[in-house]
């Protein structure tokens, strides 16, 4: 792996084409170690071979990562000032997660102000059957889990069939909520924020402690975050 990165940074230093001697005599790897390693990286389109000159590239896979951290970025940037309001306006902890392969990952938070508050961090992921974010990351093209449903309290979803019900439930009103469900006495709310296609880009959140986060407390959070959830959308 290391070697494979000593060699993808040198061909984006050079900007320009190389041979296997050249970066040999770069990285300090034997030719055939590197040609190896070449060879994987043109199969997985991070390199380009240019039958013309022998030589390599960068390839277009490249881009498509770098686009992808990309468009993280700005949604973190975007999303910053909505946290913040979010926060403000509910004293509760805002999120905004993004979706991975089989569950959303928390990008970004802003803390509730109060002493007593839900803590979040960055790069946690989220249970998709066991929170607001995870209900929003399944209604909007996750996948539903066929069985396995950890119980993480005596609130948890553990029935897929009722699970669909529940993701349903939230696709139709655009927003979902967990009650208890990841841990006792937590409270969440969460809403979409899709692109112009209506794929889904991120995920807006706000969770806190059940005695203070009720029913009452939750549906304003919720009306809050569908506006800033589509406000961010329509920045996209």
């Amino acid at each position: 792996m290391q070697r494979a990165v000593a060699i993808l940074g040198e061909l984006a230093e050079a900007r320009t084409e190389l041979g296997t001697n050249e970066i040999a005599r770069r990285t300090g790897i034997n030719v055939s170690t590197i040609s190896r390693i070449l060879a994987t990286l043109v199969s997985g389109g991070l390199v380009e071979h240019v039958a013309a000159t022998g030589r390599y590239r960068l390839g277009l896979g490249v881009v498509r990562l770098a686009n992808a951290v990309h468009e993280r970025l700005d949604i973190r940037s975007l999303a910053q000032p909505h946290l913040a309001e979010l926060a403000s306006r509910t004293k509760e902890t805002a999120t905004v997660s993004v979706p991975g392969e089989h569950e959303a990952i928390t990008l970004d938070f802003v803390q509730s102000p109060l002493s007593v508050r839900s803590v979040a961090e960055v790069g946690r992921a989220s249970a998709a059957h066991a929170t607001a974010v995870g209900k929003v990351f399944l209604a909007h093209g996750g996948t539903l889990p066929a069985e396995g449903l950890i119980p993480y309290t005596e609130r948890t979803i553990v029935d897929v069939a009722v699970l669909e019900v529940e993701v349903a439930r939230a696709r139709e009103r655009g927003w979902a909520e967990a009650v208890g469900e990841r841990e006792e006495d937590l409270n969440a709310v969460a809403a979409p924020v899709l692109s112009p296609a209506g794929t889904l880009v991120a995920i807006l959140g706000v969770q806190g402690p059940a005695v203070r986060f009720n029913p009452r407390a939750m549906r304003s959070a919720a009306e809050l975050l569908l506006e800033r959830a589509a406000l961010i959308s329509s920045a996209l």
